[in-house]
């Protein structure tokens, strides 16, 4: 089966032409032929990613011919597309190269209604991250009236749907200043009240006490990278981040807890919240879109939501 027969376009059909999406996601892992391609949609451009590739001139060749069945069936569609790239995360710093139209790098896209900036060929991601789309829903729904501490926040946003839908205050804490600094142009890009967002650039391991001088906090979201060396080994990392859930969290306070790495399972989340936390009771699982779901659901994102 051709790649093009392989994406569901229900997933698009029907969205506002600006909402970004993920067209095709095989590292779910259902055709194992391209477990190594996914497919974002960022309006007005369609960015290919690879984790690894064919000879050079059979790889272009086959890069040829999707990139015209992509425009092809988005014009069908009425997408209008600018601009279609592909990213080699198969090769080292995961350059980014142009296959068709426009030179589109530092652009702005939606979801749900709100901005978020996205910028292509400087780093491997590009500004948000789109399995997490459910998590920010249910943030955006649940956040009115309540103070949130967002871990790990990378371009902040969880902070800009969580102020959207109406957080009196937000902290994002994330080791990168620049990757801060575009989560404060996401907030004024949606016309939030940035007095009611905090950003701290430090190592959270080095900063439980100025997190908690800021705190408590209603909700606490983590997401620590799994696969970004030097910065959180997981499983040394996570259990000290739940054993201070009750110095981080109200009584009562809820704390969404994601982890993406294919290695470890719900099991090693539900394990260390048992031992690290006994206080907390696991609600339920925020599972990802569905076309995001893997083949085999432990290796693909988990997301538990907890309350004391």
């Amino acid at each position: 089966m051709k790649l093009i027969e392989q994406i569901n376009w229900s997933t698009i059909q029907g969205l506002p032409a600006t909402e970004c999406q993920r067209l095709y996601h095989g590292r779910g892992f259902h055709f194992p032929e391209s477990s190594h391609i996914n497919i974002d949609w960022l309006s007005p451009v369609i960015l290919i990613i690879l984790y690894k590739e064919k000879e050079q001139e059979e790889n272009s060749a086959w890069l040829a011919e999707l990139t015209e069945s992509l425009l092809a069936k988005m014009a069908e569609i009425g997408f209008v597309v600018k601009s279609v790239q592909v990213q080699y995360r198969c090769r080292d710093f995961a350059p980014t190269e142009l296959l068709w139209g426009e030179e589109v790098t530092d652009f702005v896209s939606q979801e749900s209604g709100l901005n978020y900036k996205i910028n292509l060929g400087k780093n491997q991601n590009y500004g948000i991250f789109l399995d997490m789309k459910n998590g920010r829903s249910w943030l955006r729904e649940n956040s009115l009236g309540k103070s949130v501490l967002n871990l790990f926040s990378y371009t902040c946003a969880f902070s800009t749907v969580a102020i959207e839908g109406g957080a009196v205050s937000v902290v994002n804490l994330d080791m990168s200043k620049a990757a801060l600094a575009v989560g404060r142009d996401n907030h004024r890009l949606n016309g939030h009240d940035l007095s009611k967002v905090k950003y701290l650039g430090h190592d959270l391991f080095k900063s439980w006490g100025k997190v908690k001088r800021l705190g408590k906090y209603d909700i606490v979201i983590a997401d620590p990278p799994s696969l970004q060396k030097g910065s959180v080994n997981i499983k040394r990392d996570y259990p000290k981040i739940i054993r201070r859930l009750p110095e981080l969290l109200n009584n009562g306070g809820i704390a969404l807890l994601c982890l993406n790495s294919p290695d470890l399972d719900f099991a090693f989340l539900e394990a260390i919240i048992k031992t690290e936390c006994p206080s907390a009771t696991i609600l339920q699982k925020i599972e990802p879109e569905n076309h995001f779901i893997n083949i085999e659901p432990d290796r693909g994102l988990k997301c538990l939501l907890v309350k004391l």
